[in-house]
């Protein structure tokens, strides 16, 4: 069978750049209003995208093997528990920026372009140095357990919000642009016509305009760069964590490309069922132990030829089993009432 460089034949990378430029029309073509997506729209998506993810792992069974459906289920399984933790501070971002909920799918929206974007440049850059050696595979164990240790150490503490107004993107970005320091519909940008016309409003009677700039960036504006940047760095740990699964970058790169395509309606779900998923958090840091002893067990195959490694199926079991735990958990084990007042 002809293959290309990434391994695999053409008809395959044919198959899930279509299928995922089809997801992304759909995706933008069905959410163009600024309406509230309501928990039963957004379950329902949610189910949407699974079912194109998995209709993809049956082509990858069909034209590969279980063995390589099994390496993109792992990996997809897996980049959507490390996403709930993204998520999460996504909602804190919204929630500091005063984003109302009808304007939220349209943040997360370029937010994900974004994710899509800089993902692929990791998976490239990450196959790539694995290149240079078995001690690449330490140094991602690494990053994988310090980010588990970090999230431990913090201990699910969300108590206060977070000032974003110190945040790298959010400063950057007012250097850029003067900043209109009001919601202008969904827009983000204003023009200097558009904010002369606004401070004749009463409500605006305080606000002062730059000297310069014929165009000033909306808060919206600096919320998506906010999230854009944050999310870069949930890919330094969250990439090595799937490399962890599989070399192959088309394996790796469409896991995390069709678990992407599915977040946006999946935040309104989280949202939602955030205060009784309280243990969800748990299964993830679970998860990142899990991901960095693999990365080293391989390792040392590969340097000390130990014969110790953890295969595909074992991975996807081990990730099924402790997100399954982690919401059994949450429900069987529910944050109590006081403890939910006090957040």
């Amino acid at each position: 069978m002809e293959t290309t460089h990434l391994g695999f034949p053409p008809l395959t990378i044919a198959v899930f750049v279509g299928l995922a430029i089809v997801a992304l029309a759909i995706d933008l073509v069905t959410h163009k209003g600024d309406k509230p997506i309501t928990l039963l729209n957004a379950s329902l998506w949610s189910i949407f995208w699974v079912a194109i993810s998995m209709a993809f792992a049956g082509f990858l069974y069909v034209e590969h093997g279980s063995q390589v459906a099994s390496l993109f289920i792992t990996g997809y399984a897996l980049e959507k528990v490390l996403s709930v933790d993204n998520l999460f501070v996504f909602m804190a971002i919204f929630s500091w920026f005063a984003v109302p909920d009808n304007l939220r799918h349209r943040v997360l929206y370029w937010g994900i372009i974004g994710a899509i974007i800089f993902r692929l440049i990791f998976v490239v850059i990450g196959t790539g140095l694995l290149a240079f050696g078995p001690w690449v595979e330490v140094l991602f164990a690494v990053v994988v357990a310090w980010t588990a240790v970090m999230m431990l150490k913090s201990g699910g503490d969300d108590e206060g919000i977070e000032d974003y107004s110190g945040h790298i993107a959010y400063k950057a970005t007012k250097r850029l642009f003067p900043v209109w320091p009001k919601l202008y519909g969904h827009k983000f940008f204003i023009t200097r016509a558009e904010a002369e016309a606004e401070l004749k409003k009463p409500g605006n009677a305080g606000i002062s305009l730059a000297a310069k700039g014929g165009l000033f960036a909306t808060p919206l504006l600096l919320c998506v760069a906010v999230v854009e940047v944050s999310d870069v760095m949930f890919a330094f740990d969250s990439v090595p964590a799937i490399i962890a699964v599989s070399r192959e970058p088309l394996i790796v790169y469409s896991a995390m490309m069709f678990a992407i395509l599915g977040l946006r309606t999946m935040y309104f779900v989280l949202e939602a069922l955030k205060r009784y998923l309280v243990h969800l958090e748990k299964a993830v840091i679970a998860l990142l132990f899990f991901i960095s002893a693999k990365l080293a067990l391989n390792a040392t195959d590969h340097i000390f030829h130990t014969g110790w490694s953890i295969d595909a199926n074992t991975s996807l079991i081990v990730v099924l089993v402790v997100l399954a735990i982690g919401i059994a958990a949450s429900v069987m084990f529910p944050e109590k009432p006081d403890e939910v007042g006090e957040k």
